[in-house]
This record gives C-alpha cells, structure tokens and sequence, in this order.
C-alpha cells in the first residue's frame, strides 16, 4: 500500500514537472497555423511562435519582397511613381489574380505598385519587376539578394508573384523580419494602407486582399496568400498604444482562418506586452570632439527610436548609459556608428541601440590647423 502511494505521488509530481517546463518553454497560445511567430516590430525581439523555421510555400506573401524592392527603387531615384509602364507579353500572361492587363497596355507605375499591394495583381507584380530590373529573372536575383542582406536564411524566391514554383519557400520567422524591414519605408505603408482603389478611370475597382483593415483596430500593413499548396497566409502588423507587433500565419486551413488566427494572437501580444518609449530616433544624446576636423566637434545621435518592449506592469529598474569613445578623429561621414546607446533593466542588457554622427566632418588641411591654433593662441587662457 506504501509503495502504491509511492509511486503515485512520484507520478504526479512527474506530472506536474513536465507540465511546468512545457509551460514555460512554450508559453504561446495554440493556433491551428502551421507556423507562426509573433514579434515585436521596434527592435525584433520574438514574443511567440510555432515553428517558425519551417519552411514552406507563402503563395502571394512573395510580393512583400517585389513590393519592398519597387519602394527602395522609387526611392533611389531608378524609377518614379509618374513612370508609364507598357505591359508585356510575359506580364499579361499571368493567371490567378490579376487586374487583366493586355499586351502593350499602358499603366502608371504607381497604379501597378497600388494593384499588387491591394489585389495582389500578379500580372501587376510581373510588370512592375521587369520595370525595376528589366526582366522578372533580373528581379528575383535581387529579391533573393534582399533576403540574404535581410538575414532571411530559410527563403529563396523562384518568381515576383508567388504562383506555384519548385523550389520556392519561406518560414514565418523570415516574412516577419521581412515585414519588419518593409515597415520602414514611408511609401509601403501608405500602399498597404488602401482599401480600396479605382483603375482605368473608375472602370475596374480594387479592394485591398488583407481585410484587417477593416477588423482589426491599429492594422497598419499586410500581405495576404493562398494557394492549395500554401494553405491561407497573411503577414501582417499592428499599432496600439505606442506597441507596434507583426504577426505572421502561414498554412492555415480554411477561408478566413489567417486573419482569425492573427486576431487572436494580436489579442494575446498586446495583453501581455507593452511598449516603454525611451527616446525617439534622432535624438541628441552627446557631443563628442574631433580631431583634425574641420569642425572641432560633432553632436551622436540615437541611429533609430528607442523602445523597450517588456511585460505589462514590468517596466521599473530601468536604466540607460552611452558607450563612447572620448573623442572621434576624422575625417567622419554623416551617420557613421560610433557607439551605443544601453539600456539595461535590473542591472542586465535588454538593448542596445547603435549611435551616429549627426552630420560629416572632413578633414582639416594644414592651414585651417594653422588658424585654429593662432586662434587659440590669441584668445588666451
């Protein structure tokens, strides 16, 4: 009788050891999505996920990477909003969704950027790489490239669009890094913004696939995908309360399933964590002096906002501090990384935030040094 109790109260404290561990080694909430991942946008810190490698096709996810190429390219100056764009063959022969452009047929280029992030138009996607790169091959080389720079290393693209291709996959881990960078770019979120949009002078509307926007609170931007292979995906990313959080579903497994698993996991991250702002990006946190510049002294700034996201209610014994050097030696150019700026809470590193000179300094000739030190000369003790 002794050994019986024994053994179950053995069992049951076995019981509760493991449930403990697993509750603490996965503490987010179910979802029926394949994979998921929860972050936090401000420095990349993961919240939750499942599965977040694993990889597998994204269908029209894809055209987050064509579209975050299209904006770096307008905004380089390689092309334009206003530019005319003549479809091609290739372009207009694209199937699934589409906006039926025609061969030859001509189109703003800001009108095909609108009809990829909105309706997901493939033949859109098509046309708009071949005017970025000059072909859709040109094009996913340097989407494949963008993701190798964006540290995406379980993802490689086969084509702009998304359509089913051998050899074209993702992880949900990826598409939020992706997202994250994507976020930063004025011209994405204001195409990721509209609801809705009229083409070819009101004949042919647009309504924007990711239909967060009209049901959840704070959505800033998303892209949907589905294919039979992919099952219902959305990447997408929402703002309350200064917090801003990117989910990412992909495999989930009947209509409108992606934007109920996202719900519920926004539901989840913005319950339980909260955004400490700090400072903002820019801001002036020191001035530091330079030696043979031009000019005697240069103002660091912070490289981007500073925002520590932490559990509700766990926001005290914080504590920042610059890592710099005493002084800088030109020549230095604008937005040259000089050191950190820290930010520990109970005494531990929680972030760390690169600082940055506020503009250039060239470096001094022998007559300018010359000056300085007559001038430092006359002026005296």
């Amino acid at each position: 009788m002794r050994r019986k109790a024994l053994f179950l109260t053995t069992l049951l404290a076995f019981s509760l050891l493991v449930a403990n561990s697993r509750a603490c080694a996965s503490p987010f909430l179910s979802t029926t999505a394949k994979s998921a991942v929860l972050m936090e946008a401000h420095h990349g810190q993961i919240l939750g996920e499942k599965e977040l490698h694993r990889k597998q096709p994204i269908a029209s996810m894809v055209k987050l990477m064509t579209l975050l190429l299209a904006v770096e390219a307008v905004e380089q100056g390689k092309v334009r909003l206003a530019d005319k764009v003549t479809a091609s063959e290739h372009a207009a022969s694209m199937g699934g969704s589409q906006i039926f452009l025609a061969p030859e047929e001509v189109m703003s280029f800001r009108d095909l950027l609108i009809a990829v992030a909105t309706a997901s138009a493939n033949d859109a996607s098509v046309a708009v790489a071949e005017h970025v790169a000059g072909s859709e091959e040109a094009f996913v080389a340097a989407m494949n490239a963008k993701a190798r720079a964006l540290g995406m290393e379980n993802t490689h693209y086969v084509n702009a669009t998304g359509l089913p291709a051998e050899g074209q996959y993702s992880t949900a881990y990826d598409q939020a890094l992706l997202l994250r960078e994507a976020l930063k770019h004025p011209l994405f979120l204001e195409l990721a913004q509209i609801k809705e949009y009229s083409l070819r002078g009101g004949k042919f509307k647009l309504y924007n696939t990711n239909k967060l926007l009209w049901w959840y609170r704070g959505t800033i931007a998303g892209k949907t995908g589905w294919t039979e292979e992919a099952g219902y995906c959305l990447a997408s990313a929402a703002k309350r309360q200064g917090l801003t959080l990117i989910t990412v579903v992909l495999g989930c497994p009947e209509p409108r399933s992606h934007f109920r698993e996202s719900i519920k996991i926004y539901n989840w991250g913005f319950a339980r964590y909260q955004a400490v702002p700090l400072l903002p990006e820019g801001a002036r946190v020191a001035t530091l002096p330079v030696e043979k510049g031009m000019e005697d002294r240069v103002d660091i700034l912070t490289s981007r906002e500073v925002v520590l996201v932490v559990p509700r209610g766990e926001d005290k014994g914080i504590t920042q501090q610059a890592e710099l050097p005493r002084s800088l030696k030109a020549p230095l150019q604008q937005g040259e990384k000089v050191g950190y700026w820290i930010v520990k809470q109970g005494g531990q590193e929680k972030l760390r935030v690169s600082l940055v000179t506020a503009c250039e300094v060239a470096e001094t000739d022998f007559y300018t040094t010359l000056r300085k030190v007559f001038r430092r000369i006359t002026k005296g003790p």
